[in-house]
């Protein structure tokens, strides 16, 4: 079960890497200031391909932009052969490569419910023929996108008679059937006839491929009528043939040929709704082993699954939870450990969560509880009130972890992120700003003793420690949120969403 060898517990043995030191590298959609943002250009999803050449993003007004990597092609090789060469490597640079509308507002007459075009996930599948395939999906609907490159047609030469050219620049007025508008009432009389020994040639307009190509997305299936609540997740099975979809009570497998089908795997609805005690956040597919997901819970759990066991797997193969510590229980206890995002590592080994208030990095071999812990929100602690009250308690902050497996990453308030070491021994913890200079309220965490995955012990590891304020002393700004982040899949590059602005840093 393990999907591979452990990146970081080898890595371990020469010591922790030091830290990294973020640089700014672009920005997309920078906002001026005072620039009042619209609502339907907030992104809403960041994905970069398994390559990494590709970034997606989706906004709440259902589009998805593409952008695609240039440094590579400079010297027209792979960033491999790159270093290989006396050429200077380059940080990851990415130009705008095109966008379509993805999804549009709806409306079900049946439940009376408005249907957002928010697009909430994207994902990438395998490309083939040059082309680029990918998910994306809004509350209710998943499309599977085909976006290729496509040579003009144009038109070389027209049915002009080379005679009459230039007689008359206004062309005569024409009806349906192509005759002059004057003689069309008499087309069978003498006045319209043709010439003795008929019409020497025919002239057809020639079209010829020009040497110039277009980019176009076409919508290849529609996944829909599938979930009955808000579609929260969807993601790509290793074999390249199936994907999950989950909402707030089911999961569904689907076949990327087959629209009109699902095979619903999970469901945790109970016979009587006022049973229901907690619902599915989070669903990913294992990267490695195609009968294997995890989901999470608003509970703060998390159940792998293995698909060979039943075709419903409402049983778990195991489950991942922290006990309750005593005494802590209070009315915002079940809110904060709602899961909002879980990602499994590059070999499959681990999975990351993201609660409102931690990152939590589990073991999948080892169930009684996380290897790592990683505070995030702690000071928010005093300020839950405040945060239920303005319902930045429900924000559903996602997490990513490198390629390497060396570093995880999530977002907070006030277009901050954090980035922390997962590696053993490791007290690396970043504080960092959406903004051309994201060092900027940057405080490094005194080192403090730890131990981390390769010791299988528990670790803890906090970000700013200043209760209800940033690094630098200011009040936190909940209604700038970093939400939405991706790592690239082989560097220490990390594109992030800040209102409708894509931010992206390297290492």
């Amino acid at each position: 079960m393990n999907g591979g060898d452990d990146a970081s517990s080898s890595a371990a043995t020469s010591g922790p890497p030091p830290s990294l030191e973020w640089r700014f590298s672009q920005v997309f959609g920078e906002r001026t200031a005072g620039e009042e943002v619209q609502e339907v250009d907030i992104i809403s999803a960041i994905e970069f391909d398994k390559s990494g050449d590709h970034l997606a993003t989706g906004d709440r007004g259902g589009r998805v932009v593409l952008f695609e990597r240039t440094d590579t092609k400079d010297h027209g090789g792979s960033r491999k052969d790159l270093e290989e060469t006396d050429y200077p490597v380059r940080h990851p640079e990415f130009r705008y490569k095109t966008e379509f509308q993805s999804h549009e507002p709806e409306f079900d007459y049946l439940k009376s419910l408005e249907i957002e075009e928010k697009i909430n996930k994207i994902r990438w599948c395998q490309p083939a023929n040059g082309a680029l395939f990918l998910l994306s999906t809004n509350d209710k609907t998943i499309k599977y996108w085909k976006v290729q490159e496509k040579k003009i047609k144009k038109i070389s030469e027209m049915n002009i008679d080379p005679s009459r050219e230039g007689s008359s620049s206004i062309p005569p007025q024409l009806v349906t059937n192509g005759l002059p508008a004057d003689k069309a009432h008499s087309y069978l009389s003498n006045e319209y006839s043709f010439p003795p020994g008929g019409i020497p040639s025919l002239r057809l307009p020639v079209v010829v491929t020009s040497q110039e190509t277009n980019l176009v997305a076409r919508c290849r299936r529609v996944y829909a009528h599938a979930h009955d609540y808000h579609i929260n997740s969807i993601s790509n099975s290793s074999d390249g043939e199936t994907f999950i979809s989950a909402d707030d009570l089911r999961v569904n497998l689907w076949n990327l040929e087959i629209s009109n089908q699902s095979f619903n795997i999970v469901d945790v609805k109970p016979t009587n709704m006022e049973d229901l005690t907690e619902v599915i956040t989070s669903a990913e597919f294992h990267p490695i082993h195609c009968n294997m997901l995890a989901y999470s819970s608003s509970k703060g759990s998390i159940r792998l699954i293995d698909m060979r066991q039943s075709a419903l797997c409402d049983s778990h193969t195991k489950l991942f939870e922290e006990p309750e510590a005593p005494g802590s229980r209070s009315f915002f206890t079940e809110i904060i450990a709602s899961i909002s995002d879980i990602k499994f590592s590059k070999d499959g080994r681990y999975i990351l969560s993201r609660d409102y208030m931690t990152l939590k990095l589990w073991d999948i071999n080892m169930d009684s509880g996380p290897v790592a812990s990683y505070q995030v929100h702690e000071h928010l602690r005093p300020r839950l009130c405040d945060l239920y009250e303005n319902d930045s308690i429900f924000d559903k902050f996602e997490c990513c972890l490198s390629g390497d497996g060396l570093r995880v990453a999530t977002g907070s308030y006030s277009n901050l992120f954090r980035v922390f070491g997962a590696s053993q021994g490791s007290t690396e913890a970043a504080t960092l700003e959406a903004s051309k200079n994201p060092m900027r309220r940057q405080i490094q965490t005194p080192a403090r003793p730890s131990r981390s995955i390769g010791s299988m012990t528990r670790v803890v590891r906090r970000g700013s420690e200043s209760p209800g304020t940033e690094a630098n002393g200011n009040a936190y700004d909940f209604t700038t949120k970093l939400l939405h982040m991706a790592w690239h899949p082989t560097e220490n590059s990390i594109a992030c969403a800040a209102a409708n602005s894509l931010y992206m840093y390297y290492a």
